[in-house]
């Protein structure tokens, strides 16, 4: 693995989002000293966080899976999730109600989800769910250590026999058709392949091995923070200042000043100079080359992953058929990924994400009120309307949503919104995200591995990148494990791979030189990081 070459005791993150302090904690870990130095008052990046009225709301992702690779970071500093973040795991981890009037309970648990579906589909579907099952474990297997948690330095890093055990489980077919071998009913394998839009790409065109993100979701569990996914990186920032990490907020880096071929210092837009042995840029990857002056060439540029419209409602009733995650599918699903990732109109028949966080934490909302959270996946700008065009459309768009929500049983929706806010591509164009997408590049063949942008830049050689443009990917799991793989980068340490389950109070981390740090006590931790209004100390 090449790694950041001469000194680098002093390392710069530019980004708080969870790449940045996963790196942060690392890198801390190692023995580094950490300046961290964020553009926004607080850390979360894409993880974000407002208040809407009395309502607290997650800006980003709702979905945690795979939360020991959080744990993972916190243990490197010699402390836990556990510490800082209240998980509840969800049972069932979605609904999935479908345009026939039919719902399905998605659980985790092997014998649950097996009863379920012999319910929902008969034994034929059951047994079929068993193999599918056995299956994505071992794909998980197959490709967690070799594939994702590790840092490509050339594509024949790719020849090894994990790449046959891939090949063997049918990883280079196509995923609807490797999941069309276990389970014949429609529905149910819409469920086990509606992933791949988070990959960006759609079913009957993406790899079977990204069947992986099917295994997060439908297999490893999926849990809710109490306060919301915000409590995660507000608990990390917390960790990573109470090892020594150096936060700088509100602080937009302009520039990296550099000679020689290596970074000697960040300037940030305040007129502060942060002398650095090494920097770790976790921005868009647009910003990041802007900042490096160069943009690696590729055969074809990048294509990204769709966008999505969000709607935030915060109401004074919610509706029994909801679970925390409900899955609305509408009746079409071929021509709706043709339509986000091909014709670039938006959905005809849309699949909705309805994420109701007052299930589980009802401090949420005031009291008696209720938050919901619509995504709807729509083109990005490089294929669909300009981020312009959504000033105008966005206010149509939303009215179109709530009304197909009350066609499809959330009846009074419309009146019950108290408090609402809406997010288009042209909010995520001005949050400075290519394309209008906070989903990043896609995933298709040519962008995934060993052939996604690299996470160190060529013609500087203590640059490294972290983020969801980078090595692995999109996603929470993905981005902290990009952190990861950003400070082994750095400290030239083994990266120590993944395991399943929820780990509490482990230590250890990247393997390194120099001193562990010592975390401090709780009490000084607690003021480290800035506390936005209404936002939750979570340490």
């Amino acid at each position: 693995m090449r790694t950041v070459p001469g000194p680098t005791d002093h390392v710069v993150v530019v980004g708080a989002g969870l790449s940045g302090l996963a790196c942060a904690l690392h890198l801390l870990g190692s023995g580094r000293r950490v300046t961290v130095v964020e553009r926004n008052a607080g850390p979360g990046g894409r993880a974000g966080h407002v208040r809407m009225g009395g309502f607290e709301v997650d800006t980003g992702p709702t979905v945690l899976t795979m939360p020991h690779l959080a744990d993972e970071a916190f243990a490197a500093v010699g402390d836990s999730l556990a510490r800082h973040v209240e998980l509840t795991a969800l049972h069932p981890a979605y609904r999935a109600s479908f345009a026939d009037g039919t719902s399905l309970d998605v659980h985790t648990d092997g014998e649950a989800m097996e009863a379920e579906v012999r319910r929902f589909a008969g034994p034929a579907e059951a047994a079929g769910y068993r193999e599918l099952r056995d299956w994505l474990e071992r794909l998980y297997r197959a490709q967690m250590r070799r594939f994702i948690d590790t840092n490509f330095d050339s594509p024949f890093q790719l020849l090894h026999p994990d790449l046959a055990r891939l090949a063997a489980l049918g990883g280079f077919g196509r995923l609807d058709r490797r999941i069309g071998r276990f389970l014949s009913d429609p529905r149910l394998r819409r469920i086990f392949s509606f992933q791949a839009l988070y990959a960006g790409v759609a079913p009957a065109r993406a790899l079977a091995a990204y069947a992986v993100i099917a295994y997060m979701d439908t297999v490893a569990g999926v849990w809710f923070p109490k306060h919301g996914i915000h409590a995660l990186p507000r608990g990390m920032a917390n960790a990573a200042a109470g090892a020594g990490a150096d936060f700088r907020w509100s602080a937009d880096v302009t520039s990296l000043e550099h000679s020689g071929g290596r970074v000697r210092a960040v300037h940030v837009a305040s007129g502060e100079r942060i002398p650095c042995d090494a920097v770790v840029l976790t921005c868009e990857l647009s910003t990041a080359h802007r900042l490096v002056g160069r943009t690696p060439r590729r055969p074809v540029g990048l294509r990204h992953s769709p966008s999505a419209v969000v709607l935030h409602a915060g109401t004074d009733r919610t509706w029994p058929g909801l679970a925390h995650h409900t899955l609305s599918f509408g009746g079409a699903w071929e021509g709706t990924f043709e339509e986000l990732t091909r014709s670039g109109k938006l959905m005809s028949d849309p699949s909705l994400l309805i994420t109701r966080p007052t299930a589980h934490d009802p401090t949420l909302a005031p009291p008696g009120k209720h938050l919901h959270y619509v995504l709807a996946p729509c083109p990005n700008t490089d294929l669909g309307p300009s981020a312009e065009a959504w000033r105008d459309l966005g206010p149509r768009y939303r009215d179109s949503l709530v009304a197909e929500l009350e066609r499809r049983g959330l009846h009074g929706f419309a009146d019950s919104v108290q408090e609402e806010l809406l997010v288009t591509p042209l909010d995520w164009a001005a949050q400075g995200h290519a394309a209008g997408s906070p989903f990043s590049v896609s995933h298709t063949f040519a962008q995934t591995g060993p052939f996604r942008p690299r996470n160190l830049v060529r013609g500087l050689e203590n640059v490294v990148l972290a983020g969801c443009g980078t090595t692995p990917g999109v996603g929470v799991p993905t981005v902290l494990i990009s952190g990861k793989l950003a400070a082994a980068r750095v400290t030239g340490g083994v990266t120590s791979g993944v395991t399943g389950g929820v780990t509490s109070g482990v230590t250890g981390g990247v393997r390194g030189s120099g001193p562990r740090i010592r975390p401090v006590p709780r009490a000084a931790r607690s003021a480290a990081v800035p506390t936005e209004e209404g936002a939750h100390d979570a340490s």
